[in-house]
């Protein structure tokens, strides 16, 4: 594997690239103190695996980054890992194309996993901030990267499976939700439904048309949204 850490503090640097080594012996690390050397590094070879990257670079806004780095290679796997806690941060950061937010402050347990389920193929978004973020971004769609699915029915956290069909999925497209959900490949998903890829690839593009969304991750936060909307609605005795 190969992984590219951008990152303005040479400490921040070590730490994440001593992490990225337990990875396995085939591992290499190049990192980078800047977008500009980012930049011409990825002009020079772009067969990266996995790139992290800070929000906060001393030459260029972490966002306007991310969006031009998932813009000129859309095939990298691209993680933010920022000091901030902002719930609007993870929000944005997925939005723009990030496959997952993980705060400095986790743990290098917490940064192995959430790594580990990134080249994997699933996606990682603290739990914590998930749910937090998912009851505000309702009221947000004005502000250009809110998530939500015009027009679509409530989903019922108490009963998922009917809240899917209500959404036009079909029993199977809500097997494919549930497992997606879960962070899993589409390899993963093939296994365990004892499918094909390629089925499942025409399954997830179908649920992502269905949930009006254009990646896994927001997939994973318009769900979220709706869980949370339904949960805040039900009366309380």
């Amino acid at each position: 594997m190969k992984a590219l850490l951008i990152d303005d503090h040479p400490l921040i640097l070590s730490g994440l690239s001593t992490v990225i080594q337990g990875f396995g012996d085939d591992v290499s690390v190049a990192c980078v103190e800047t977008a500009r050397a980012a930049r011409e590094l990825l002009a020079v070879d772009s067969d990266f695996d996995l790139v992290l990257l800070d929000l906060h670079l001393g030459d260029c806004c972490g966002f306007e980054f991310l969006e031009e780095l998932r813009s000129t290679y859309p095939s990298l796997s691209v993680v933010v890992v920022s000091s901030s806690d902002s719930n609007d941060d993870v929000t944005r950061s997925i939005y723009l194309g990030a496959m997952g937010f993980i705060p400095k402050r986790a743990s290098n347990e917490v940064l192995f996993e959430a790594l580990h389920m990134v080249m994997s193929g699933g996606i990682y978004v603290p739990p914590m901030m998930l749910r937090s973020q998912a009851s505000s971004v309702a009221g947000r769609a004005d502000r250009g990267w809110g998530i939500r699915a015009e027009g679509a029915p409530a989903y019922d956290p108490s009963n998922p499976r009917s809240s899917a069909a209500a959404l036009g999925l079909t029993p199977r497209q809500t097997d494919v939700l549930e497992l997606l959900l879960q962070g899993q490949s589409n390899k993963l998903i093939a296994r365990a439904l004892n499918l094909s890829v390629e089925t499942i690839k025409d399954h997830v593009a179908a649920v992502l048309r269905t949930l009006n969304v254009s990646s896994r991750t927001q997939a994973v936060l318009a769900v979220s949204q709706r869980m949370s909307s339904a949960a805040s609605s039900v009366p309380r005795h």
